[in-house]
């Protein structure tokens, strides 16, 4: 098979394969999204592709990869077509999806990338760049230290940075009077487009503190002489408002929850989707059925109507948020590190394990009273939903997939509802297991786990602490203190004690003794 997925082959798909219903020649483009990779393609572009077919054509898609090429260099030879595999247990539908108009690697080109932030067709930058990327210290302000935010202050010309790149483009936008864009973050992150509104003024307000005095000519920054003279514009006279103050007053932060499984795409799948297709795709998409975006409806740029394509727009996402993060990642988490350790592969087969099947039920049972109770949120029937999706065998989620950035996650999906729990005076009996099985699950890669099974953001700084052979106790407080989990929080103290217990009961028995020990086989909401 030598031919290729493209703008020439798609004619020649098979009757059973859906394809764009519009002429991608007359899109153009109204969006960047900022981290292109498999899941904002099986979730927000699928979205937009329905708006593009229903005659929205000025809402093209430029993706951005921020690190690797690797999306870039499989699409761009199919000119931004790809295949989205919807499989459920009872069969798999294809779907060609043509939002994305053209790809940018910014390492490789950060002023092609600028070029398009500041292209006034842009209305919506959209991001998902996971946890890690939004660079937080352990407090959750700016991580003002790492490399890559003093390479951006210093360089505002070349930012390598979502921040970096977001600041310079609105400085840009603002000095050529170009109205801002609204910026959408649609990662897992609490309250996220509030938080990515601070972190973004924490940035822009470091940048604003490096503007110096030169001479009588007025002010410069630190950087190369088109940046400085792009920044002098920016900013305007000192007697007018900083980048910082702009970010604050002047661009809108709409928060968002979103919801798809998204598995790794493997060889077998690529070879599976050829077939069918008659031709190769480099990179199709593997996903579920199911598909839900819930948004803030703040777009002073305009948007698409994604509401006609089963988006929920909403004055106050946070109960959708916490809902989501506390039930169904909260739940994938626990899923993926006790299944690691029981040896299961996927999230269907961890969920089929009985013993397991049983504690999400009671990890549900912790979290639900810790959501909003008076914001009409139906976790009967949320649940039960999340019980089918999870029970999906031709998803092949796999567990080392989840696992991955569990520091960067867990404060969210776990910690979050754990403290809420204490707070209240109810116990975090299976909330704690989860944190405890994370840290298991990280010290067993190059033993009972193969070595890199999973990664985290604190893997150096984890594997030179659990070489120390600590006393458990010690080492689950080291833990915490390295994470920087329940930081400051009165109830920290008992958290890292439950969590201590489980640890203590995986050292000696693994998965079957820490779940024995909290009676699994009762009802679930028996404890605490």
């Amino acid at each position: 098979m030598t031919s290729r997925l493209s703008n020439a082959t798609i004619a020649k798909l098979p009757g059973a394969i859906a394809i764009p219903r519009y002429d991608r020649g007359a899109v153009t483009p109204g969006i960047v999204h900022l981290g292109v990779g498999a899941f904002h393609r099986a979730h927000q572009a699928a979205y937009v592709d329905a708006c593009l077919a229903d005659g929205e054509t000025d809402w093209g898609i430029v993706g951005v990869s921020l690190r690797s090429p690797d999306t870039r260099d499989a699409l761009t030879p199919q000119d931004g077509l790809y295949t989205l595999a919807i499989r459920a247990s009872a069969g798999e539908r294809l779907q060609v999806i043509g939002s994305i108009q053209s790809l940018l690697v910014a390492p490789e080109d950060p002023c092609a990338v600028l070029a398009a932030l500041t292209d006034p067709r842009i209305r919506i930058v959209t991001l998902t760049i996971t946890e890690k990327a939004y660079l937080r210290a352990a407090d959750g302000t700016l991580d003002s230290a790492h490399p890559d935010i003093v390479h951006d202050l210093a360089n505002p010309g070349s930012p390598k940075t979502a921040h970096g790149f977001l600041a310079e483009s609105l400085a840009r936008r603002r000095a050529a009077g170009a109205p801002a864009f609204t910026v959408l973050c649609c990662d897992n992150l609490p309250a996220n487009g509030a938080t990515l509104h601070r972190l973004l003024i924490e940035f822009a307000k470091l940048r604003d503190s490096r503007l110096v005095r030169k001479d009588d000519a007025g002010l410069a920054r630190q950087g190369d002489a088109e940046a400085a003279r792009q920044g002098d514009a920016a900013h305007g006279s000192a007697g007018e408002r900083t980048l910082a103050g702009y970010v604050a007053d002047d661009v809108a932060f709409p928060s968002s929850m979103v919801d798809r499984i998204v598995p790794a795409t493997t060889d077998t799948d690529r070879k599976r989707i050829a077939q069918q297709l008659g031709t190769e795709d480099a990179w199709p998409v593997m996903t579920e059925p199911f598909c839900q975006w819930v948004i803030e409806d703040r777009f002073p740029a305009g948007r698409p109507a994604w509401e006609k394509f089963g988006v929920t727009m909403v004055e106050d996402v946070g109960p959708f948020e916490d809902m989501k993060l506390r039930l169904l990642n909260g739940a994938h988490s626990g899923i993926a590190y006790l299944g690691l350790l029981s040896g299961h592969a996927t999230v269907d087969r961890a969920f089929a394990d009985p013993a397991i099947r049983q504690f999400v039920d009671w990890l549900w049972a912790e979290a639900i009273p810790t959501l909003p109770q008076d914001a009409g949120l139906d976790t009967i029937a949320y649940t039960a939903e999340l019980a089918a999706r999870f029970s999906n065998t031709a998803l092949a989620h796999r567990t080392a997939q989840i696992a991955n950035d569990g520091s960067q996650k867990l404060p969210q999906r776990i910690v979050a509802s754990a403290l809420a729990r204490l707070e209240a005076g109810l116990l975090p009996e299976h909330l704690s297991l989860v944190v405890a099985a994370w840290i298991a699950a990280c010290a067993a890669r190059g033993g009972t786990l193969p070595e890199g099974h999973f990664t985290d953001p604190l893997d150096a700084a984890l594997n030179d602490l659990f070489g120390r052979n600590l006393p458990t106790a010690e080492m689950a407080a080291a833990v915490f203190d390295l994470a920087g989990f329940a930081k400051g929080h009165p109830e920290r103290q008992k958290l890292i004690e439950f969590v201590a217990t489980h640890l203590v009961h995986l050292k000696q028995g693994g998965p079957k003794l820490a779940l024995a020990a909290l009676g699994i086989g009762a009802e679930p909401g028996s404890t605490g």
